[in-house]
């Protein structure tokens, strides 16, 4: 090992084997970890050096094992064997191998995960690559602030089924709900249960990361979980795949008339597609062309078979049938616009509207409006 030997006397060599105190084996420790670290090593001086580090390992005084960490913490020179067992020594000596060192394997971290405890959790949430492998294990064993840590670094991979595991977990923990929303990337489910537990944080991220108004934000924190999945699909829409949030919704057996008619009067026709084309079990396009054809027929077949309920029928038409007439300039009535005209095709069709399908569809709503319209509901039946 010729340039190691190089860089280390006779005298530094032994006196990393038979220094008289710790704090000279622990000066020739460093000494040799960087020279290793710093040299382009043969096959020969790497097998050299393992075995050196091997005795150093097994060396009684943490200053020794500590230098090895703390030189070597993301050296690919250290041995697995010697990693592992440093990984089980004190904190001092384990920390900084558990965060960087790039020779564990995954089933290794996973293993320190489920036994190490809380403090070797946090370190390995920190490290700089996280496998799903590793935070599966970390969702399933992981105390509260290593999930904390590892949803909050941006280069560890969750599974969907890791992410559910931690909600799961933490449900009552609004730190963990925070660093789950907070994350650059969620599936549509994580995202539409995290809505439904509407944490303080949760509310805030909403507001701050989605661009849902205050007001959304206010009606999730209440309770509203429906209408925070409608507020969800206006989002799926531009930056998801809205047939699969639909599948999704009707797996969960949420993709509910109620559901449906809010998304139409807050103008998500998109969505009403999809969910109809879903419900009915007919592709997209042939569905399309079923809602939007000019005559009195399509719509109504295809609500049919899609099982939707009879009597309210009207109210999907007069939603359809005002989304037809009106042009969406994106100004900022636009959603109050078109409630209002929905509203008034709705009371002014030929038949009369029960009193009970006026306040079903005004609470549907969910706008200023129908709150002001529903102060007055015998003015409104009226009206049909």
């Amino acid at each position: 090992m010729a340039t190691t030997r190089s860089a280390l006397t006779d005298v530094d060599i032994r006196t990393l084997v038979k220094g008289a105190t710790p704090d000279e084996r622990a000066v020739a420790a460093r000494k040799l970890c960087t020279t290793m670290d710093r040299t382009a090593l043969s096959d020969e001086d790497r097998a050299l050096a393992a075995d050196i580090l091997r005795v150093m390992a097994a060396d009684a005084a943490e200053l020794v094992r500590k230098a090895i960490a703390e030189e070597l913490k993301a050296s690919h020179v250290v041995p697995r064997d010697v990693a592992v067992k440093l990984a089980r020594d004190v904190e001092s000596v384990c920390l900084p191998l558990l965060t960087f060192s790039p020779v564990f394997t995954d089933a290794d971290l996973a293993e320190v995960v489920r036994l190490g405890g809380p403090v070797r959790q946090v370190a390995i949430a920190k490290r700089p690559e996280l496998s799903r492998a590793v935070t599966d294990s970390l969702a399933e064993h992981g105390g509260e602030r290593a999930i904390v840590t590892a949803c909050a670094n941006p280069a560890a991979e969750f599974s969907e089924d890791g992410l559910q595991r931690v909600v799961d977990r933490f449900e009552a923990s609004e730190r963990v709900l925070a660093a789950v929303a907070y994350r650059n990337a969620l599936p549509l489910a994580v995202t539409e249960r995290l809505i439904g537990m509407v944490s303080v944080q949760v509310r805030q991220h909403l507001v701050t990361k989605l661009d849902l108004s205050a007001e959304t934000a206010m009606q999730l924190a209440t309770g509203a979980a429906e209408r925070a999945t409608v507020d969800l699909v206006d989002q799926a829409g531009k930056t998801a795949d809205v047939k699969g949030f639909v599948a999704h919704l009707n797996r969960e057996r949420k993709l509910t008339a109620s559901l449906l008619l809010r998304a139409l009067a807050h103008g998500h026709m998109t969505f009403f597609e999809w969910a109809v084309a879903e419900l009915a079990g007919v592709p997209h396009h042939r569905t399309w062309l079923m809602i939007h054809d000019a005559g009195p027929l399509g719509l109504r077949a295809i609500y049919e078979r899609a099982g939707l309920p009879a009597r309210l029928f009207p109210a999907f038409r007069a939603a359809v049938d005002t989304f037809h007439a009106m042009e969406f300039d994106g100004g900022p009535r636009d959603q109050e616009r078109f409630q209002e005209r929905m509203l008034q095709r709705f009371l002014t069709q030929p038949q009369a509207a029960a009193r009970e399908d006026v306040e079903y569809l005004l609470a549907r709503m969910g706008s200023g409006l129908a709150k002001g319209q529903a102060e007055e509901p015998e003015r409104v039946v009226q009206l049909g």
